[in-house]
């Protein structure tokens, strides 16, 4: 089943499952994709290098749920240009849930090669031997040759006839990371209890939309079979004042969090929508154990903030403009604080002091990990917007982590 790219019904890309596509030119892992959606989703010729720029294309595809397959240029391009494409290949793996590697069996260096280095990003991957079908018989020798040399398991498939596809999709279901599983409120609410989630409308929320953190959470609870009722901060004290007990829980917008704070019952849970996607999408605990840093910025430190989102800024935006206020008022005028957003990110943030991150909903999980431990492997505290406001007003302790 094919899904518009940005349809309102439609599970948000950074949500799927991530299937990136790696091999030579015209082995044909443009035919693979079509075989595996039973459409024709990628353009397949027998010119090779057909496939220039990695193409994303969401799918639904059983056993596995709403999928990203990604189709990139041959790795074993070649001059300037081929060498650009295989560098933008290069970066899918950042990006990458499950890998396959697809090969005719002719080669196997340039394979090796790359399940080295899918193996050192930690990204799961299957071998597939494609155009089998050109084969009178599989040779047992060639799949364990080919097994040994990549490590991995091999499927015998052919694109042109359909053969071993289901076994190919069997295969990559057990390859899902754990997380695909995980809820986006954890432990912190249940089937039964009662959530209130606080949700100020402003320029940044499109009229007539919420935004997406607000849709995923109210999904989550619907499916745990909560309850969950929805107020803006002016009117929850009359949300609250309607409900014959306090909610178990209060989740909302982290820019209000002393606002609720103060007006919450005693014993209801506070979180906030992203300080639930820093732990869906990131390391909670490093974000918590890195916002201490906060403490020991000087006017001579240098933040960088990076959002996911490339919308153009409006007025008040809160990555943009305040956090950075913010910062600036408790350190001082002189702080250096950079932005970046989408996919632009140093190589090397050493340079910095903190980075800030948002709570990364338009990205999938393993692209905001493989940040998370470039800070962490360069030695640079990184933290979450939600947990920076909620640090820099004195109640993260307060604050309910799922």
């Amino acid at each position: 089943m094919v899904e518009k790219e940005n349809s309102l019904n439609g599970t948000p890309r950074s949500e799927r499952l991530h299937i990136a596509l790696f091999g030579r030119r015209n082995v044909g892992k443009s035919s693979l994709i079509n075989a595996l959606t039973g459409q024709q989703t990628a353009l397949v010729s027998d010119v090779p290098g057909t496939t220039t720029d990695p193409v994303s294309k969401s799918m639904e595809i059983l056993p596995l749920g709403p999928c990203v397959l990604i189709d990139t240029a041959g790795f074993d391009d070649s001059g300037k240009v081929g060498d650009l494409r295989t560098e933008r290949t290069r970066e899918v793996i950042k990006q990458t849930d499950i890998a396959i590697i697809v090969t005719d069996g002719t080669s196997l260096d340039d394979e090796s090669a790359w399940a080295g280095l899918l193996k050192q990003a930690n990204v799961p991957y299957v071998t597939v031997l494609n155009k089998v079908d050109l084969l009178n018989e599989v040779p047992s020798t060639l799949l364990a040759d080919i097994a040994k040399r990549l490590n991995c398991d091999v499927i015998a498939v052919s694109a042109l006839q359909g053969t071993g596809l289901g076994l190919l999709r069997k295969t990559l279901a057990g390859l899902m990371p754990e997380n695909e599983k995980q809820s986006l409120t954890g432990n912190l609410a249940k089937a039964g209890d009662t959530v209130l989630l606080v949700m100020p409308q402003d320029p940044q929320a499109p009229k007539g939309r919420l935004i997406l953190p607000q849709v995923q959470t109210l999904r989550d609870l619907i499916d745990k079979g909560c309850i969950a009722i929805c107020c803006t901060t002016q009117d929850m004290d009359q949300a609250l004042a309607s409900l014959r007990e306090p909610p178990h829980l209060i989740i909302t917008d982290s820019q209000v969090f002393d606002i609720v704070e103060q007006k919450k019952p005693q014993e209801t849970l506070l979180t906030s929508f992203s300080v639930l996607m820093a732990a869906h999408k990131g390391d909670i605990q490093y974000f918590v154990e890195s916002a201490p840093a906060i403490n020991r910025l000087t006017e001579e430190s240098r933040v960088l903030i990076a959002e996911a989102c490339t919308h153009a800024p409006l007025a008040e935006d809160i990555g943009r403009e305040k956090i950075p206020r913010l910062l600036r008022k408790r350190v001082g005028e002189k702080l250096t604080v950079d932005i970046v957003a989408g996919k632009d990110f140093p190589d090397d943030v050493r340079g910095y002091d903190l980075v800030i991150h948002c709570g990364g909903c338009m990205f999938n999980r393993r692209f905001m990990l493989q940040r998370v431990e470039q800070c962490r492997a360069q030695g640079v505290p990184m933290t979450n917007y939600g947990i920076t406001i909620a640090h820099i007003k004195g109640i993260l302790g307060k604050v309910s982590l799922p």
